[in-house]
């Protein structure tokens, strides 16, 4: 053996083997960023000059103060995308969890605090239920998730009456709260991007969604229990739908009962638009932020345009195929690459 050799199982060669992977993750979030932000520079180019008031501080702090709720379920969903998994109750469970907001401050005369709390455990509950069925009889996360939307949206409807009912100015001072012309919301959603990226860079449990996304029967192999991981998963992410329902009742002031229909579209088209994959394994919570902002330009630039509702929902759908196929050649090439 050389002197000063670093034996492979060596203290010093873990902590090689962790920097490089950090720098390999690091390396890649960025790229995905930089392609994201040209798509973003170019949308917002071409719609500035195809209309008159694009290009200005009132768009974009429309734009920056419409996104929070859509930046919430998207990280709850990158981390379920990222398990190999799917949630597409998030919407109906923001329904519901804004019902429970509505009756805690109308009917209990509960503090605002005591209300979001009710609201955002609401949204857990609903997560666990979700992990619970997917975990305990190995049902596909699609099968339990979609039985979940129908039966959220259904109590969303008997908790509020099926009628939107207007909340009060106690939570609608949560969004008057701003600071540079952005909202409280916008800066509560920047916050769990970046601690979401963090948990999810710097963790043993980012490392562990990974893991179970990439391949869950080598993680159990390994001595780690996939189960409780993933359940507490789909619990982040009704948390998370619970805490985007706050938003979405601060800026209209009121709960609807068919409030959040066609955010799980929106939100997976967003993650994945971020370079999450459908696969699992492989996501960033920042590219997803960024993936939400390249639907907002893109909707609101639409609506600047006179594009109708078909239309939008047109183009939008060709985005989202778009980055599915752009998502399934790169999961092609890296698996031709791991066999080389």
């Amino acid at each position: 053996m050389l002197k000063g050799a670093v034996q492979p199982d060596s203290p010093a060669a873990a902590g090689a083997a962790k920097a490089s992977r950090r720098k390999s993750q690091a390396r890649e979030i960025l790229e995905g960023c930089l392609g994201l932000l040209v798509v973003l520079v170019i949308l917002v180019a071409f719609f500035g000059f195809s209309t008159a008031h694009f290009f200005s501080l009132t768009t974009f702090d429309s734009i920056a103060n419409q996104i929070p709720t859509a930046v919430l379920i998207a990280v709850g969903m990158t981390y379920v995308l990222i398990i190999a998994g799917i949630d597409l109750s998030v919407g109906s469970v923001l329904a519901v969890s804004g019902g429970v907001l509505g009756i805690a401050i109308m009917r209990w005369h509960w503090p605002l605090w005591a209300a979001a709390l009710a609201c955002t455990g609401t949204g857990g509950l609903c997560g666990l239920i979700n992990g619970a069925l997917t975990v305990r009889f190995r049902l596909p996360s699609f099968i339990v998730t979609l039985g979940m939307l129908e039966a959220a949206r259904g109590a969303a409807y008997l908790v509020t009456n099926s009628q939107t009912q207007y909340i009060g100015s106690e939570i609608a001072k949560v969004n008057d709260v701003n600071l540079f012309g952005l909202s409280l919301p916008f800066f509560l959603a920047v916050i769990v991007v970046i601690a979401g990226q963090l948990v999810l860079s710097g963790t043993i449990f980012g490392r562990y969604l990974i893991g179970i996304g990439t391949n869950e029967e080598a993680v159990r192999l390994s001595g780690i229990a996939p189960g409780p991981v993933k359940v507490m998963v789909f619990v982040l992410s009704g948390v998370l739908a619970g805490l985007a329902a706050i938003t979405y009742c601060a800026r209209l002031a009121s709960v609807d009962p068919n409030a959040g229909e066609g955010f799980e579209l929106s939100a997976i088209a967003a993650v994945v638009i971020g370079g999450t994959s459908l696969m699992g394994g492989r996501g960033s919570v920042v590219n997803s932020f960024f993936g939400v902002l390249v639907i907002s330009v893109l909707e609101n630039g639409l609506a600047q345009l006179g594009a109708q509702e078909p239309v939008k929902r047109l183009v939008t759908g060709a985005v989202i195929i778009a980055a599915v196929v752009v998502d399934f050649y790169r999961t092609r090439t890296r698996a031709k690459e791991g066999l080389r």
